[in-house]
């Protein structure tokens, strides 16, 4: 067989081949021959174009974590290549593939300094920008190269540590054809099967577990990666362990599952710390332990190992040991290493019954004890509505198989915190890079995933902002996401922070305000001038009327609710500890702030 195909023509041809259903991309003269050739296979292949490059990638972020399959971005020259960017990191840094398809200078042109090209360091040196923040790339230079290099982007996008490729299309190469024996068969380029522990570790893994009186599986963002929620549960059954989960782990593990304990950190849960700071045993899954999720490091707030035993699992080496000492390390696949503890605990012991323990008992008690801090919040009949008390009336009037957005600041914690999940890959969020302007665009791509699934955002208004442009996409394409928008008029999570760290007066540069008069764009307009359906709630009384009405709408909505801005009712609590400096002259804070440094191991 011999094929006579152009750059772009090949590109187009294996993501075909790869089972790639959507490319998400803005056209531009660097790209031109790419977006014909996605034409001339538009029957296969459908394109999906966003009103800004970094909300194509975020759209491709959204799809993964909705569905676990990638999908491919596509941008120009110049500067729709370095939009990108943001979207890169957020996919770099919580493991996320996607193909980044980019337009650059002709190979004989480089150095000349065409339209776009950066050309003062080294010539056409745009695409370094990105080697931080993506798994692998590729620069091209003839058509001949793109079916290794595709296979290649694959192969590393979706095996070991999953993460975003970069492939540099010169515009000539877009454009040149070749002679070609055939396209690879990408079944042929892919290993198959997944990565196990070593069986030593695994022996020795499960015999901590089995002595363990107060075990606790710690699920992290490895576990949805790898689709182990079901060897979670298992294993937690089997041994009776807690388990609690990071941002990105939640949801997992039902939500309403005796044995769970929700989340440790500075922004996790009382109970959470508790359970993680009692463990005997910790089994760790998929985990980075970042400052956030340890409460930067400090003994006592959210772990103490030593004296408590680490199981740390992950399929990348690095992240083992990095900021806590492991008696037990294994790299592997989250599911093929459960799967082995699972076999190697049944040979040693019967499931324990941990229906009516005293451990199950105690769980029980301290997750009671936690909702019981937020119920005042979640109930109140204030107007505007407390952020809690929208939370609430979401989570009462949206399906249980509805996927929930967030981005970053206080509804991410606060969702985090209060909102209870019991279906996997139904609460996402960007948690590594907690990347603002992430979570409508990331629910649009996960629409498109998910048809069978209501998706939701839950953003600030700050937050939307960013990415509000997305409502065309949206409404083009009628892609039926609902955005609810908590408008609080600024940064509230920073303001409140201010109050925290520097007092009541230092509120400052935070504000969406002219002389002390907010000035925060009314949105359910705005979003009823790009064609989506919207309503502006400010009674709570009416929120959930509202979500319910948008739901039932089966087409791009907009429910913004005007929120409390009273700190303490603005925002989640704060059960953990979090290294943000005070400067010297705060006097006693800065005392304060300097003895608790002081007690962080890292």
């Amino acid at each position: 067989m011999s094929l006579r195909l152009n750059g772009s023509e090949i590109v187009v041809e294996m993501l075909v081949r790869e089972g790639v259903p959507f490319a998400i991309g803005i056209p531009g003269h660097g790209n031109l021959p790419l977006v014909d050739a996605l034409r001339r296979r538009q029957e296969a292949i459908k394109v999906i174009m966003p009103r800004h490059e970094q909300a194509a990638v975020h759209m491709a972020d959204g799809y993964f974590r909705a569905c676990g399959r990638p999908l491919a971005v596509y941008t120009s020259i110049g500067a729709g290549a370095a939009n990108t960017a943001i979207g890169l990191a957020t996919a770099y840094v919580d493991s996320i593939p996607l193909l980044l398809l980019v337009g650059e200078t002709h190979t004989y042109m480089r150095g000349v300094g065409v339209l776009q090209e950066i050309d003062r360091q080294y010539w056409s040196d745009l695409p370094r920008t990105f080697d931080p923040i993506v798994k692998r790339a590729w620069r091209i230079d003839q058509p001949r190269q793109l079916p290794r290099a595709m296979s290649q982007a694959f192969n590393a996008m979706l095996t070991g540590r999953p993460g975003p490729a970069v492939i540099t299309l010169p515009m000539d190469v877009q454009a040149e054809s070749v002679d070609l024996h055939d396209l690879p068969d990408p079944t042929t380029r892919r290993p198959r099967g997944a990565p196990t522990g070593d069986p030593a570790a695994i022996v020795q893994a499960a015999a901590l577990l089995n002595q363990a009186q107060r075990p606790v599986i710690l699920v992290g963002g490895g576990v949805v990666i790898a689709q182990a929620e079901a060897e979670v549960r298992q294993l937690a059954e089997h041994v009776g362990a807690a388990v609690v989960s990071t941002m990105q782990g939640k949801g997992a593990f039902p939500e309403d599952h005796p044995l769970y304990g929700w989340h440790m950190g500075s922004n996790g849960t009382t109970c959470g710390n508790h359970l993680t700071t009692q463990a005997d045993v910790i089994l760790a899954v998929g985990v980075r332990f970042a400052d956030k999720a340890t409460s930067s490091y400090r003994p006592g707030y959210a772990f103490n190992i030593p004296p408590t035993q680490l199981i740390h699992v992950d399929i990348d080496p690095f992240e083992i040991g990095k900021n806590y000492p492991a008696t037990v390390g294994i790299v592997g696949d989250a599911r093929a290493v459960l799967r082995d503890l699972l076999r190697e605990l049944a040979a040693l012991t019967p499931p324990r019954a941990w229906q009516a323990s005293p451990y199950t008992v105690e769980i029980a008690h301290v997750v009671s004890q936690w909702q019981a801090t937020f119920r005042a919040q979640a109930t109140s009949t204030a107007n505007p509505p407390t952020m809690g008390r929208v939370i609430a009336e979401a989570r009462r009037v949206l399906p249980p198989q509805t996927i929930v957005f967030t981005s970053s600041g206080n509804i991410q914690a606060q969702v985090f915190q209060e909102m209870a999940f019991t279906l996997p890959r139904t609460y996402i969020s960007a948690g590594g890079f907690s990347t603002m302007g992430w979570a409508y665009p990331a629910a649009l791509g996960a629409r498109l995933a998910r048809a069978d699934a209501p998706v939701v955002a839950l953003v600030g208004d700050g937050d939307f902002l960013m990415t509000i442009q997305e409502i065309a996409t949206a409404v083009q394409y009628d892609i039926p996401v609902v955005a609810i928008v908590f408008n609080n008029q600024g940064w509230q999570a920073i303001r409140d922070l201010q109050q925290i760290v520097f007092g009541d007066q230092a509120n400052y540069g935070v504000m969406f305000e002219q002389d002390d008069h907010p000035i925060s764009p009314h949105i359910a307009d705005i979003a009823a001038a790009f064609g989506a359906h919207s309503r502006r709630v400010t009674a709570a009384a009416d929120v959930a009327e509202a979500i319910a009405e948008a739901l039932a709408a089966n087409r791009p909505a907009v429910v913004e609710v005007m929120i409390d801005m009273q700190h303490g009712a603005s925002g989640g609590q704060a059960p953990g500890w979090w290294d943000v400096p005070a400067p010297e002259y705060l006097g006693d804070k800065r005392a304060v702030y300097e003895r608790e440094r002081s007690e962080e191991v890292i």
